[in-house]
């Protein structure tokens, strides 16, 4: 539970005195490094069906590196199925049960590839390709665009109470691609509602349908408020573990933080759901706008992968412009 969750951070000196030195980052930042590892290697090249290649090649070889990160279980079946070397060998069959998270907690540097506006449809495509090759249903790579769509949206200093309408505005243009993409159109279709309502509740419920704002908070909304609201935006219960609401948790705790990590990290790691992927989310996001404003170094100096990440950092805003 959060409540159990806030008394060990208490007990460890709070977020400002988390050191990570010899902590292991999750399944979910590893295969984000895979995403962005193909986008570098593609470079300023547009051969988008030789970087679905790349990304199926990526993800299948970032499984051998899943020891102590609780990789999920659909990433890791449907990723050893992929078949990177043979021409659309990273599409697999449509699945009623592939709604989860895994899509989105790894392709937020999708957007910091593609974070222009003219650049949108190959946001709209990649997040959705790179979704679907291991969670082809709407609910789950679906949260692969509004993941990468927030992160163009926080690296154009766009405000964030504009990102929810923004992704109501470009489902309609990913709605499209999918009823042209002849791969289980139909299938896709069907199940497509489910995620668009979610967020034209939620959007409802914070009074940001418009995208003008202020976003509308409970006057409490504490630590156990906080787990009681994700878990009703969840699918099965558990808030944040699906393609719908761990990007919405992250967008809830970015709109409730303001300018401060602290706040941002209460709000979004530290809670009873699907923490890490709603962390990675909302962390990302963070870095976009603020850098490492109010984060201690103690927090990233030690960090398992730090100068992959920095590398891959660099490179995609180097073929970015």
């Amino acid at each position: 539970s959060g409540l159990k969750i806030h008394k060990e951070l208490a007990q460890l000196g709070g977020l400002e005195n988390i050191n990570v030195a010899g902590w292991k980052v999750s399944d979910d930042t590893v295969m984000h490094l895979a995403t962005a590892e193909a986008l570098v290697e593609l470079g300023k090249d547009r051969d988008l069906p030789r970087l679905y290649s790349l990304i199926a090649k990526k993800y299948q070889e970032c499984m051998n590196d899943m020891d102590g990160r609780a990789p999920g279980v659909t990433c890791m079946a449907n990723a050893m199925i992929l078949r990177p070397d043979v021409p659309e060998g990273w599409k697999i069959p449509f699945s009623k049960k592939e709604g989860g998270c895994g899509a989105a907690m790894r392709a937020m540097c999708i957007g910091l590839r593609f974070p222009r506006p003219e650049q949108l449809d190959d946001l709209i495509q990649v997040s959705i390709e790179s979704g679907r090759m291991t969670h082809h249903h709407p609910t789950g790579y679906l949260g692969a665009l509004a993941s990468a769509l927030f992160t163009s949206y926080a690296i154009n200093r766009k405000p964030p109470v504009e990102w929810g309408k923004g992704l109501l505005d470009v489902l309609p243009v990913a709605k499209k691609y999918i009823e042209n993409s002849n791969h289980f159109v139909a299938e896709n279709l069907e199940a497509w509602s489910y995620f668009e309502h979610s967020w034209q509740q939620y959007l409802k419920g914070r009074d940001l349908l418009d995208g003008k704002g202020p976003a509308q908070f409970p006057e409490v909304y504490g630590v156990l408020e906080r787990d009681a609201f994700y878990t009703t935006l969840s699918y099965s219960g558990w808030g944040g573990s699906s393609g719908h609401d761990a990007p919405m948790i992250a967008y809830d705790a970015t709109l409730g933080a303001g300018d401060s990590w602290t706040e941002l990290a209460h709000r979004a790691f530290f809670h009873g759901g699907d923490n890490d992927s709603t962390g990675v989310m909302a962390a990302c996001w963070w870095g976009a706008m603020h850098g490492f404003m109010g984060v201690n170094p103690a927090n990233y100096n030690k960090l398992e992968y730090r100068a992959r990440l920095e590398t891959m950092g660099r490179e995609l805003h180097s073929i970015s412009t």
